[in-house]
């Protein structure tokens, strides 16, 4: 695992989404963000069920893992979490985020990811309301709120998603991170650190842009 773990709540925080890097160069690609001073790497893991469309799995995390002492910010956009969770915290993920929508017994999956020793977030999708994670919110060490409908990158920023981290805010308070993923740029940074998020995917938004550290620069100047 890495040697970092993930930050306390409170500073606004890029994890930048290797889905939109060069996969036939991740190992520079990473590099290029944390030599930009990113300390989260966000791994989208999808499994064509769940969301239509597939990525990777614990084998490529592995490998990144040699490369790379960024926390990896591991997403499992995936039907069955409980399953392959273990696989992954074997493999080098640090942080592991779940689906709401997946998990029977989530303050039970929540344990045993805190018992693999990895950090912990739940995620919602657009159209879940905040009512689902009531319960669990407040275990986690971050929340995720998509910002898009997940399984595709370069989706417009929808801002009624955003909305959730306020009364996600109240609910967990100060000490928990909220992170939102999908659409977030220069455009739409300052609304979503508005409504209380404080970590930052972006994919497109860096990825895209032939100056990483630039691009991501330009997002954190914009947040503030």
């Amino acid at each position: 695992m890495s040697k970092f773990k993930l930050p306390k709540a409170g500073t606004i925080e890029m994890s930048p989404s290797i889905l939109s890097a060069d996969f036939s160069d991740l190992a520079s690609e990473i590099a290029q963000v944390e030599s930009a001073g990113v300390n989260i790497i966000h791994l989208d893991i999808m499994d064509g069920h769940f969301v239509p469309n597939i990525t990777f799995g614990p084998p490529i995390v592995a490998k990144l893992r040699k490369h790379s002492n960024a926390v990896f910010d591991t997403h499992l956009m995936i039907s069955d979490p409980e399953k392959y969770a273990k696989a992954f915290a074997d493999a080098g993920s640090d942080h592991i985020t779940f689906h709401i929508e997946t998990v029977d017994n989530p303050e039970k999956f929540i344990d045993e990811l805190h018992g693999l020793g990895v950090t912990c977030g739940v995620t919602l999708n657009p159209e879940t309301p905040v009512e689902s994670i009531e319960k669990v919110a407040a275990m986690c060490d971050m929340v995720l709120v998509m910002t898009v409908h997940p399984g595709f990158g370069g989706q417009s920023y929808i801002e009624d998603a955003a909305k959730k981290c306020v009364r996600i805010r109240e609910l967990v308070g100060p000490d928990i991170r909220i992170e939102v993923d999908g659409g977030i740029d220069r455009e739409t940074v300052a609304n979503a650190v508005g409504y209380g998020a404080d970590t930052l995917v972006a994919g497109n938004a860096v990825f895209g842009k032939p100056d990483r550290a630039k691009a991501i620069n330009d997002i954190l100047m914009a947040a503030q």
